[in-house]
């Protein structure tokens, strides 16, 4: 089966596609989401690109895409775009509004004991939480928090791995390099 860290690790993120690409085991998917992130948030912080000009000249270049290949394949008898039908299901949905509920109701219930029940406690980590979230979003952009909040999920995992771990999947990338 393997290392039990190493489990343990995959178990805690999640175990699925999510994990094996925070753990570099899909190694392209890895680079994918690295490379993309890096130049968004270049294009955002450094370029002074705006994401709402940004969203508006993608969409844009996609609606005149799928026009002039619309138009072209009535004039020479070709296949119209394939584009599927989109729609949110009704099922997720409601799944998305009943985690929203919960998490609302966890919150409310937490300023309900603050303000109500006095609990001096809850409200000294509430006040200390909160003054941090404002003292470090004043030191960054929402933007750069976000990239390095991806350089961080993508890097510390694979270093909380075994080591032996890291060693074997290094030798094995160095035997593909050889090749």
């Amino acid at each position: 089966m393997g290392d039990p860290r190493e489990c343990f690790v995959h178990h805690a993120l999640g175990g699925a596609t999510v994990a094996d690409v925070l753990l570099w085991r899909r190694r392209c998917a890895s680079v994918t989401l690295l490379v993309s992130s890096t130049v968004l948030w270049f294009l955002f912080e450094r370029a002074g690109y705006n994401l709402l000009s940004f969203i508006a000249n993608v969409l844009l270049l996609i609606v005149l895409i799928l026009f002039f290949w619309a138009k072209s394949a009535t004039l020479l008898n070709r296949p119209l775009p394939p584009i599927p039908d989109m729609e949110v299901p009704e099922e997720f949905v409601v799944k998305a509004a009943d985690t929203m509920c919960v998490w609302v109701n966890r919150i409310l219930l937490i300023a309900h004991d603050i303000a109500i029940g006095g609990n001096l406690k809850l409200f000294g980590w509430v006040a200390l939480g909160l003054w941090l979230i404002s003292y470090v979003g004043s030191l960054f952009t929402f933007l750069t928090l976000l990239y390095m909040g991806t350089l961080f999920s993508l890097s510390v995992p694979l270093l909380y791995e075994n080591p032996r771990t890291r060693k074997r999947r290094l030798s094995k990338l160095r035997l593909l390099w050889a090749w």
